[in-house]
């Protein structure tokens, strides 16, 4: 019945938001609500970023129907939803509420990065106040359990910086979608193997949202208004439900879930490129005098574009390797070490990002070649001419 129940969220969240973004492709077009391009983003043509909009609605609504169907059908005994998840749905949804309100501003008028910045912050907290925190790193650094005075400021931390970095991943079509979609699809099997059924539920009916909006935002065509982006009110939203389901996985309680060895390692693997990334760019922005929340062409998927691969590309090759690097943690958390894995993670990381420098350098090397040739030979064929 679990499969069945996670089927049906599927289906409804998707259909849902199959009906949902046609109808905002219209509404913005009449009222021109879109993103223009410039010299920093990708896109050539003027293009609708609500179609976050769509989200958090659909996923509250689809998870609500389907728990309620499930209580009505099965008469689910107290314990195993109100004790345990109640009080953390409850102030997930607070979370949800204020950063979709923030997303939608921000998509529509602008919204400082302070002001967004406070309001994850705020948002960050309902977590350890719900008693949603990170309180065991399942051996990371020689470490175990954590304190709460420890365990909740890091959980904030942590919440904040996923938010933001699904955020600031949202540079091409479907990358962010489909990072998501990948960590989703991790998550949403690992819970449903804990028999965590309900947070599943909950991974899949988010997941439901992604399918239709991916085909739009990737296959749809900008000229015949099909094309939408998520903007901040998805990527919000995204960013705040994948620290959820990071944090309730990685946390430890031994009334209703089992120890779950290298949690914390697995969790890494799923959200590597996005989270990484983030920290990497903030770094070079902070380095260079700059700060860690101004925009620039910096991120992996703007080098994968330097070298020649197109956006469709990058996306792809992007999600497969975010892939490789969920499947492999959780194979090797077993039989390795966790320090290890994860300094073979950033190893393989920061190999990535070199290799890509090296192959952008060799480009602008190849090209700036080309250039002194052609003026060459035009200065000679001038010559000649006079």
């Amino acid at each position: 019945m679990y499969y069945l129940y996670i089927g049906l969220a599927l289906a409804i969240s998707a259909g849902i938001t199959s009906m949902i973004i046609p109808r905002i492709l219209l509404i913005a077009a009449r009222k021109k609500l879109v993103d223009m391009p410039d010299k920093r983003k990708i896109h050539k043509d003027m293009t609708p970023r609500l179609g976050g909009v769509s989200f958090f609605p659909t996923i509250i609504f689809t998870f609500c129907f389907v728990l309620a169907v499930r209580i009505l059908i099965q008469d689910v005994q107290k314990v195993e939803l109100f004790e345990y998840f109640v009080r953390e749905f409850m102030m997930l949804v607070c979370g949800m509420t204020l950063l979709y309100l923030i997303g939608i501003a921000d998509d529509l008028i602008g919204v400082r990065y302070r002001q967004k910045f406070v309001i994850q912050i705020l948002c960050a907290s309902f977590f350890p106040l719900a008693g949603l925190w990170i309180n065991n790193l399942y051996g990371v650094f020689g470490i175990y359990e954590i304190p709460a005075y420890v365990g909740m400021p890091f959980t904030v931390f942590i919440c904040v910086l996923i938010t933001n970095a699904i955020n600031l991943i949202d540079g091409i079509d479907g990358l962010a979608s489909g990072l998501s979609g990948a960590t989703l699809l991790v998550f949403g099997t690992l819970f449903l193997m804990k028999g965590l059924w309900v947070y599943s539920l909950f991974a899949a009916a988010t997941f439901g949202v992604l399918g239709p909006f991916f085909y739009y935002n990737v296959f749809g065509g900008a000229t015949r208004s099909r094309k939408i982006f998520m903007g901040d009110t998805g990527s919000l939203t995204l960013g705040y439900v994948l620290s959820f389901l990071t944090i309730k996985f990685c946390m430890y309680n031994s009334e209703f879930m089992s120890y779950t060895e290298g949690a914390v390692v697995i969790a890494f693997g799923a959200l590597l490129i996005p989270v990484c990334d983030a920290i990497r760019v903030a770094c070079v922005r902070m380095r260079d005098g700059k700060s860690p929340f101004e925009p620039d062409k910096n991120h992996i998927h703007h080098k994968c574009l330097d070298i020649g691969l197109s956006p469709k590309r990058t996306m792809l090759l992007l999600i497969l390797i975010a892939i490789c690097f969920s499947i492999t943690n959780i194979m090797l958390v077993k039989y390795l070490d966790q320090n290890l894995i994860i300094l073979i993670d950033l190893l393989l990381w920061l190999g990535l990002n070199w290799y890509l420098n090296r192959l952008k350098a060799c480009k602008s090397v190849l090209v700036k070649t080309k250039l002194s040739k052609k003026k060459s030979v035009k200065r000679r064929i001038a010559s000649k001419v006079v």
